[in-house]
């Protein structure tokens, strides 16, 4: 079949054609990004921090535990905290909004300005994978810190290390004194948002409080995939004994 010769209104529909192509790629690029930029995981990102955070590698898969051993159900929820906690390729280094320090020798209890949220105006001493709040970490370090019978322990000067944040944090999820609540039990019932919703007075990122971030909504899923990768982990070290 023979074509036909162009005439301008033919023309000028291609033309309108190709710029809307173009305007639908733009749209869809804009979308990506913000999609990229809303999975950051901090709660909130102080100005002054963003020189900081162009040298931070932020994370979709949170890095494995610095301690050893343990129940791959608390192992699977203690990564899935820091997801939304400190979700960065250095999490036991990191000050809230994003700062990053390089001594763990005690906390920092560094105090820096909220400047989103209902706490805007305040300011918090949150620091490491967990961010312990500086009271915080001294009252549950004197009950579950690998070290806290020895002298510096006394004085509430405890390791900041990032296998002493482990475990403390472990030992205070084993606790089922702490919470009134069997978090390990519950969870291999399956009983997931239960956990979250019991701590999310504490970690207010988890849900159901007043400080969801743009991880909150993919915490179950995120959990799924860590557990699946703890039980694997957890079965090979048994096969090797």
């Amino acid at each position: 079949m023979t074509s036909l010769p162009s005439t301008p209104s033919r023309q000028l529909a291609r033309q309108r054609r190709i710029r809307q192509a173009k305007r639908r790629r733009a749209v869809t690029l804009a979308v990506l990004l913000l999609v990229g930029v809303g999975g950051l995981g901090l709660r909130s990102l102080p100005t002054r921090s963003l020189r900081q955070l162009q040298r931070t590698v932020w994370v979709s898969h949170p890095e494995p535990l610095a301690m050893s051993g343990g129940d791959p159900y608390i192992r699977a929820l203690m990564r899935t905290i820091s997801a939304a906690e400190s979700n960065i390729n250095q999490p036991y280094n990191v000050l809230y909004g994003g700062k990053i320090i390089p001594q763990l020798n005690r906390h920092p209890n560094i105090c820096i300005e909220i400047v989103a949220g209902p706490n805007r105006g305040r300011c918090t001493t949150a620091a490491g994978r967990y961010q312990f709040l500086t009271g915080t970490w001294q009252e549950k370090a004197r009950l579950y810190h690998p070290k806290s019978s020895s002298w510096f322990g006394a004085w509430g000067d405890y390791s900041f290390d990032p296998e002493s944040q482990d475990l403390v944090v472990y030992h205070w999820l084993k606790d089922t004194s702490a919470w009134n609540f069997d978090i390990a039990t519950a969870l291999r019932d399956g009983q997931l948002d239960a956990v979250l919703r019991r701590l999310s007075g504490t970690w207010t990122s988890l849900g159901y409080g007043i400080e969801s971030n743009s991880m909150t909504a993919r915490l179950p899923r995120i959990y799924d995939n860590l557990l699946r990768e703890e039980l694997e982990q957890s079965s090979s070290t048994q096969l090797r004994q």
